[in-house]
């Protein structure tokens, strides 16, 4: 029996869609202001006076508002409209990185990042449950690939920005270009972005509690959101580790490390594209759960040589970038599913998920920097976290069959 949602009915046809570079623009400003900022840390925190421990709090704090953004924006779109919220969080996004660039100590900066990530969230959160507004399900699968990347790609494109603009222009001119860039997603939101809602016109602590009660209650929408997380953000994790790895364990030198990084970010594109390609041919929940074989294969491949002493780059590129490729392919099909499970609570579905992306990423991120072995405690965490997508998808997959008549 196939599984495809059905399309809207009649009294609910999709609106009409933004134009797809103002979907990715906007979620791209807000994932690039994650690790824009590492590469500036040790500079700032001379000129700041303080020490680099107190300067990782505009990582993993930036990492906490996203996560905590997301769940605001879902209720509040889904009571008061698409445009007003997202362009509000654009505004608050721009405002705080302006107040970043002219931050005079380190608790200020910290204040204005925490405000940056939560308006950048808006973008994150909004982006997906426009387009879940305008298209059909098959649709929204291959528009999704591709604001998922996004996701991905923010975080590995920044720090190669953020250590250019650090070397030739000063830490701050990162803030500028964040600001700058907010700036202009605002302006084009304002002219090209219609409302894609249908705003209830309300919104109550007791409706916003309700939703996400049904939500949480919901194996569903758990196992696709867990699922997706982990099957996601988990490669944040290697991210995080990926310095240490080649630098540290296999010698390589420094200016090498995004070319490596920038290979993940062509594997997730190859896993978007296939999933996009497929999507009008092939069942979602086959393409999730082939991407998340690829992923659990790839996780595998780098935590073998490891355990039997063999680590070298190539094995090490070659296993990632199979797990990028399958992550690329599973978790537009996980969101759009997630999204899907209550047609009533997209927006509020589309916060949640996003927040159980960000939370396993940072949890990933925590994790690998436990033990003295970077590249044992990376290809650790991405196989039970493949495994945990694994067995998270079934059960959605299960019960969700369970439901239809």
């Amino acid at each position: 029996m196939s599984t495809r949602e059905s399309p809207p009915s009649p009294s609910h046809p999709p609106k009409k869609a933004p134009p797809a570079w103002l979907l990715v623009f906007i979620t791209l400003s807000g994932t690039l202001g994650m690790h824009t900022f590492v590469p500036a840390l040790p500079e700032a925190a001379q000129e700041l006076g303080t020490g680099v421990a107190a300067m990782q709090m505009t990582i993993s704090l930036y990492i906490a508002g996203l996560a905590a953004g997301q769940l605001i924006y879902g209720p509040l779109s889904d009571a008061f409209g698409r445009r007003p919220i997202l362009m509000a969080g654009l505004a608050l996004y721009t405002l705080a990185g302006l107040g970043a660039v002219f931050s005079t100590g380190v608790h200020a900066l910290i204040g204005a990042r925490m405000l940056q990530a939560l308006g950048g969230a808006a973008g994150l959160v909004l982006g997906r449950a426009i387009v879940r507004d305008t298209t059909q399900a098959h649709d929204a699968v291959r528009r999704l690939a591709f604001l998922n990347l996004m996701i991905v790609l923010g975080p590995g494109l920044a720090p190669i920005i953020g250590g250019a603009m650090t070397e030739h222009l000063g830490w701050r001119s990162i803030f500028v270009l964040l600001a700058a860039l907010g700036a202009l997603a605002l302006a084009c939101s304002a002219r090209f972005l219609p409302e894609t809602g249908r705003p209830l016109g309300h919104l109550s602590t007791a409706s916003l509690v309700r939703d996400y009660r049904k939500l949480l209650r919901s194996p569903v929408f758990l196992g696709f959101a867990l699922g997706g997380g982990c099957a996601t953000t988990a490669i944040y994790g290697f991210l995080a580790a990926a310095p240490f790895i080649f630098v540290t364990q296999l010698h390589r030198p420094a200016t090498e490390l995004g070319f490596y990084l920038a290979l993940l970010m062509v594997g997730m594109s190859v896993g978007n594209l296939v999933t996009g390609r497929l999507a009008r041919f092939v069942q979602v929940e086959r393409l999730m759960m082939g991407g998340n074989a690829a992923s659990l294969i790839g996780a595998g491949t780098l935590l073998a040589p490891v355990l039997l002493g063999h680590l070298a780059v190539m094995p090490v590129l070659a296993s990632m970038f199979i797990f990028a490729i399958g992550a690329g392919a599973s978790s537009p099909a996980a969101l759009t599913k997630a999204i899907s499970v209550d047609p009533e609570r997209t927006g509020s579905a589309a916060g949640l998920y996003g927040f159980s992306q960000m939370a396993v990423g940072a949890i990933c991120t925590s994790l690998v920097s436990l033990g003295g072995d970077p590249a044992l405690a990376a290809g650790t965490v991405l196989t039970l976290t493949a495994i945990v997508a694994r067995v998270s998808f079934s059960i959605a997959i299960a019960r969700g069959k369970k439901k239809q008549p």
